[in-house]
């Protein structure tokens, strides 16, 4: 279902409307699963078949942006929200009849970060642009950018383009991930690319503006370090806390990759000044305190205790770069740096959130795994991945536990962004990718968990969400040539009430969705690209009791 009256999303943004799908879901007490009503099966993948998407009956969505969606300033080759193409040269879709068959490249707008500001402005300076903006970078095209949906503005000004050059006027990366970090009042935006071990590749984290400019500029942030980040997250000290997706190497006939991808947190010399500081990396360690190597073989014994409910492993912050002003503009590889410190590695985390309530001491993040059913590692050697949870004194602590909270299987897999819907209730979305589709005749999902216990095994999540596929997609995943991914793929599952103060880190208040300001998006990526908002459904009890009491009926 799909909602388009502005007059009840001027109602949600202002907190008027509750829904109990999440905001009673911290009262309920004894459940296990989140108060939402499942949707049953994921949809099916079959050639030439397209399909809605379906939610919980308590939930409806908001279209606010798709990929043919003119930006109001197009440069750089980016004409529309999720195309490279100005003027529609290339076609956005293949013209039937055409030799070859051509479309524009997507760009798939990947997480998003919601902020309130106020005093906005952009290129048409006569406009008023409100103070609700979504923000996001696109992982796939050339070049590389920042996109603003303006919440508050008519279509011809709905999607600003923020930038697509660095500090030095060359393209910027493609960008995977996004938060807001209070401390520097900046937007992080990170690259999935990767590095070499000589600290060259494209990879790593660049720093800008949320607010308009004509000439915006996004500027890497060295200290940092190269590496395939897509998750970044700052904690309440300053620290910021990245999540990297790097495929290790495949091994021979298996189907299986080697663990290769690191959690980091950077630890700044002041906080919102990431010129300098402390690049550290996540070490999981045995019971006899020696370090655990998860990627010594693909089904190594710490690779399945890793992947063991039940086992808690002691973690320790290990440095792998100090960056001071007198090496502040060199670069370095983070992967690399982090392996010879003996962190350990996991099957490609790609995202992570701290859990709201326990100020900053419960961070869970997601694990891809192999995404594909014939892996030998997914018996046992986490081939579905999965999520953990790092619980710490603090975010700054130099120690912690870490445990599996809950084990991918084939029906759940390819775990990628990730959101606490309240201080319980945690979200995942899959990309679980084309192969891995046809394999388990299944389209991605999003799910939910409850927080409440250890650890999430013998429970089956609910499935809040059970993507479709757009027609756009359909083809793209039967025209192989075209050069686009083929069937879509959840993403950038985001809650927050946009508060863009210290006190608005997400994990510092519990959300109430749909109460207060809090808000809920995801993105479809690839096909037609749409963002969307999730709200109460009109159909749903609350609503129902809200317009009663509105009305005065009883």
């Amino acid at each position: 279902m799909i909602v388009t009256l502005r007059s009840r999303l001027a109602a949600l943004a202002a907190g008027g409307l509750a829904v109990a799908a999440f905001a009673s879901a911290s009262a309920a007490g004894a459940s296990d699963h989140p108060m939402l009503t499942g949707v049953g099966q994921a949809n099916p993948k079959a050639p030439g078949l397209s399909s809605p998407n379906r939610l919980s009956p308590e939930l409806a969505a908001v279209a606010w942006a798709q990929g043919s969606l003119l930006v109001e300033n197009p440069q750089g080759g980016v004409g529309y929200y999720g195309y490279d193409a100005v003027d529609g040269t290339p076609p956005l879709v293949p013209v039937i009849g055409s030799t070859p068959l051509t479309e524009a490249h997507k760009t798939e707008p990947d997480k998003n970060t919601y902020l309130v500001q106020r005093h906005q402005t952009g290129p048409d300076p006569t406009y008023s642009y409100g103070t609700h903006f979504l923000y996001q970078g696109h992982e796939s095209g050339t070049p590389g950018y920042v996109t603003r949906i303006n919440l508050d503005a008519d279509s011809a000004h709905r999607v600003t383009i923020l930038s697509t050059k660095d500090a030095a006027g060359a393209g910027l990366p493609d960008f995977d991930g996004s938060s807001w970090n209070p401390f520097a009042k900046k937007l992080l935006m990170a690259a999935e690319v990767g590095c070499a071990s000589n600290g060259t590749g494209g990879g790593g984290v660049w720093m800008g503006d949320a607010a308009y400019g004509s000439d915006a500029r996004f500027t890497e942030v060295p200290a940092l370090g190269k590496g395939g980040y897509e998750g970044v997250q700052t904690a309440s000290d300053g620290s910021v806390y990245l999540v990297e997706d790097v495929g290790g190497s495949t091994v021979s006939g298996t189907n299986g990759k080697l663990a290769n991808s690191y959690l980091y947190r950077f630890v700044p010399h002041t906080p919102g000044d990431l010129t300098t500081g402390t690049l550290q990396a996540l070490q999981v360690q045995r019971a006899d305190g020696t370090p655990m190597d998860t990627a010594a073989a693909l089904d190594s014994q710490d690779i399945k205790d890793l992947h063991t409910y039940g086992k808690t492993f002691t973690t320790t912050w290990v440095p792998v770069h100090q960056t001071t002003a007198a090496n502040a503009s060199t670069t370095f590889c983070a992967t690399a740096a982090a392996k010879a410190a003996k962190a350990t590695p996991f099957k490609r985390p790609e995202n992570g959130v701290f859990r709201p309530g326990t100020r900053f001491g419960e961070f869970y993040f997601t694990e891809t795994g192999d995404t594909n059913a014939t892996s030998t590692a997914n018996a046992s050697a986490g081939g579905w991945g999965g999520i953990f949870r790092l619980r710490q004194d603090g975010p700054g602590a130099a120690t912690g536990k870490l445990n599996l909270f809950a084990l991918g299987d084939q029906a759940h897999t390819g775990f990628d962004n990730i959101a606490f819907a309240t201080d319980n209730d945690v979200l995942v979305v899959e990309d679980a990718g084309d192969t891995l589709h046809t394999q388990r005749n299944a389209l991605d999902s999003g799910y939910a968990y409850s927080a409440r216990r250890a650890d999430a095994s013998g429970v089956t999540p609910t499935r809040f969400l059970a993507e479709g596929r757009d027609a756009s997609a359909t083809i793209d995943s039967a025209f192989t040539t075209s050069g686009n991914d083929g069937d879509n793929e959840i993403t950038g599952i985001h809650v927050s009430d946009g508060d863009p103060s210290v006190r608005g880190l997400l994990g510092t208040r519990v959300p109430t969705p749909f109460k207060d300001g809090w808000r809920v998006f995801w993105t479809q990526q690839h096909g037609d690209n749409v963002t969307y908002e999730l709200v109460p459904s009109p159909s749903s009890s609350n609503h129902r009791e809200d317009e009663d009491r509105s009305s005065g009926r009883d």
